[in-house]
């Protein structure tokens, strides 16, 4: 799994890959696969560093661990492949950019396009059992995203990191809050979107993102029919 990280994070995330955790977090999740179903596939661990190189990241959408049920999770957090039902947290999201932006209710979940614009979506932890949540929690993955963080963190390019909810929200030391912008609010899943609705968070990231010199996210998911 190691060679499929993206070659715009390896400067930074390289000496992870050395590290025993890293070795031992592989052999766990090689073992999990062997036993059943594991998500994202093997090939799309990585799939959020891929679609959104070091070098361009404007902003770091935190999730909590991959989608459990077959054929959703892709490896971007909050995000689904085309074709298949967009999930509760994702509909509140459009629910908000909605009435927020007042952009119209994609078709599908598939957030690439917001990820090829420079919003890194990454989960804190990368891969899970099928049908357990959470069921790959503490095994590693956190230290690796850790890691992620720590990098776009210590870039001389500022970003904007959104943390939904009290687990995002615990990465915080990792930020400095000076340089970068951090985007808080409740977590857009059912059990406290209440909270979250009226939160406007695609203002608040794109009036940081312009005002550290880069292009605002264009939020308009595609339909695909």
């Amino acid at each position: 799994m190691t060679q499929l990280l993206p070659e715009s994070w390896l400067p930074v995330l390289g000496e992870e890959l050395d590290k025993p955790y890293f070795t031992e977090l592989l052999e766990f999740v090689e073992k999990e696969r062997a036993d059943g179903p594991v998500y994202p596939p093997r090939e799309q661990v990585f799939a959020a560093l891929e679609a959104t190189p070091f070098d361009q990241v404007k902003v770091l959408v935190l999730g909590q661990d991959p989608y459990h049920g077959a054929g959703q999770g892709h490896g971007l957090c909050f995000s689904v492949r085309p074709g298949v039902r967009t999930p509760p947290s994702l509909r509140n999201i459009y629910k908000e950019m909605k009435e927020e932006l007042g952009l119209p209710v994609p078709d599908n979940g598939y957030l690439m396009p917001w990820a090829e614009q420079g919003v890194l979506l990454l989960n804190a932890v990368l891969t899970v059992r099928e049908a357990e949540p959470n069921s790959h929690k503490a095994k590693g993955w956190e230290k690796f995203t850790d890691a992620v963080i720590r990098a776009v963190a210590e870039r001389s390019d500022p970003a904007v990191f959104v943390l939904w909810g009290a687990y995002a929200q615990k990465k915080l030391p990792l930020i400095d809050e000076e340089r970068h912008t951090v985007v808080k609010g409740a977590h857009p899943s059912p059990l406290s979107a209440k909270k979250f609705f009226g939160s406007r968070p695609f203002t608040q990231i794109n009036e940081a993102v312009a005002a550290q010199g880069h292009e605002p996210i264009d939020w308009r998911i595609p339909d695909l029919g």
